[in-house]
């Protein structure tokens, strides 16, 4: 550590970890490098480019509180939108130079006799520094289904986070496995241009209608030059998450009101009755991740859309078989399958105080004080880690509440050179315990999801409001953490 200012190491350059970098540089702390595997920031808007892909929580939402952007091509904007206003953002703080792109993290070693993080890349670069900070996500590996044959298929296949524009889906049969987040906004941008489409569907998803809009020049102006104007419409939609996500623990009434939409909605745009049974969720609203579509019920009820609810038996050369025996032939497979959530920084492999290794700790499940520290590994935080996720409201809201402790305990290691901070075990298990007591009455334990690891544990989501977590997150208490003089 050089004087009052510790170097800092920050793992990605996506949401997370570019509004921990602002945080820190707004607070005096330039000292920090930002390694990204990829050769460019975004993160998740960087890797998902398929037709439609689109944030589902309103835009002046789903940004920086200190960032606001007037100029919102939409309501809920593209990819390209997000992206393009996450690079101005990195920009204007002018970041860059603390990038170092291509830098894919392998391991990361913390060396108790001089408390420094030892970092290294595939490419075999090392790097030191006082603080370790993950920013990663929980959304950044794509994950295929684990069926028989799956390479086998003679067409071409790809995952949706990976999709192959070199491939024209005009007049394919094109079958696409998974009925997610993402299937639900490229279903109905393809469904018009192919031959055939066959969505293969494990389970019927609840759906809201998405009160989208483009914003006017008029708005535009409207939110640029009245004081206050785009803060109201960002309220609006901060309280509107916050009232919906009370209805997971405290008031189950709200999820029941939510459930009559999604319903209506579904009565509304599909007609067929054999259809609509298929489509109707058979498990409690909120178990899995609510989705917002306008299109994607109507693009289902057209003659050459097909939903298949038979098991997946296996892939085959000519396409899908079921489980009845039926053979669905395809020339494209679109794996809609969603990511590694709870694989939490997968494959990086995270050495702590004694060697201890990260990944055993985490054996039955991640876990970590507030999400964000975890004991015997000093100096080490995470944004967006376990159990930080929503299940309504914006990631980005939440990112900023563990930036803002993060950068008190940089703080905190900045007033003390040489010493190093770890999480106490007693208050780390205090804090999960208790998580674990809430999540047991949220509906997210009766389906399987990608919210729960394969012992079932629910690793990724936060049962309480986005308010809640900022109050928890807004100061944060020395007692809770060993301060220790470095050898």
């Amino acid at each position: 550590m050089t004087g009052r200012h510790p170097s800092i190491i920050i793992i990605g350059a996506g949401f997370g970890g570019i509004g921990m970098a602002i945080e820190l540089q707004r607070n005096g702390f330039t000292d920090f490098t930002i390694l990204e595997r990829s050769t460019a920031l975004g993160g998740v808007w960087r890797e998902n480019t398929y037709p439609g892909a689109a944030c589902d929580v309103p835009s002046p939402l789903y940004s920086y509180s200190y960032e606001p952007k007037p100029d919102w091509p939409q309501r809920y904007s593209d990819w390209q939108a997000i992206l393009g206003y996450l690079r101005t953002v990195t920009e204007r703080h002018r970041l860059l130079d603390h990038i170092v792109f291509g830098a894919d993290v392998t391991d990361a070693e913390f060396d108790d006799p001089t408390g420094q993080w030892t970092v290294r890349t595939a490419d075999g670069a090392t790097h030191i520094a006082d603080v370790l900070i993950s920013a990663v996500g929980q959304l950044s590996r794509p994950a295929l289904p684990n069926l028989p044959g799956i390479e086998t298929f003679a067409g071409r296949s790809f995952h949706s986070a990976e999709w192959d524009h070199d491939i024209d889906l005009t007049g394919k049969r094109v079958a696409c496995i998974g009925t997610g987040a993402s299937a639900i906004q490229y279903v109905p941008r393809i469904q018009p241009k192919v031959a055939q489409l066959t969505l293969f569907q494990r389970t019927a998803a609840w759906v809201l209608p998405k009160f989208d809009t483009d914003y006017k020049p008029i708005q535009h102006k409207l939110f640029a030059r009245v004081p206050g104007a785009l803060l109201v419409e960002r309220f609006g939609w901060w309280a509107i998450a916050e009232f919906v996500s009370l209805g997971l623990v405290e008031f189950p009434v709200i999820t029941r009101w939510v459930a009559a939409i999604a319903l209506h909605h579904l009565n509304e745009q599909v007609t067929d009755p054999e259809l609509r049974a298929k489509l109707t969720p058979d498990y409690p609203i909120g178990c899995k991740r609510g989705l917002f579509s306008n299109d994607y019920y109507p693009a289902l009820t057209q003659p050459n859309a097909e939903v298949e609810t038979t098991p997946i038996a296996e892939i085959v050369p000519a396409g899908v078989r079921t489980a009845d025996g039926t053979v669905h032939e395809a020339d494209v497979i679109i794996y809609g399958t969603g990511f590694k959530g709870t694989e939490f920084l997968w494959p990086m492999a995270i050495y702590g105080r004694g060697g201890r290794k990260l990944s055993d700790e985490w054996q039955d499940g991640a876990h970590a004080h507030l999400g964000i520290t975890v004991p015997n590994f000093p100096n080490m935080f995470l944004v967006y880690g376990p159990n930080t996720n929503l299940g309504v409201g914006s990631i980005i809201y939440m990112i900023e509440s563990q930036a803002r402790y993060i950068r008190q305990a940089v703080r905190l290691l900045a007033d003390r050179p040489g010493h190093t901070l770890e999480v106490r075990p007693e208050p780390e298990e205090r804090f999960n315990t208790a998580l674990q007591q809430r999540l047991n009455r949220t509906p997210w334990n009766f389906c399987t999801s990608w919210y729960r690891n394969s012992a079932g544990r629910i690793t990724n989501n936060w049962p309480g409001s986005q308010l809640s977590y900022r109050r928890r997150t807004r100061s944060l208490d020395p007692t809770d953490f060993l301060i220790i003089r470095a050898a």
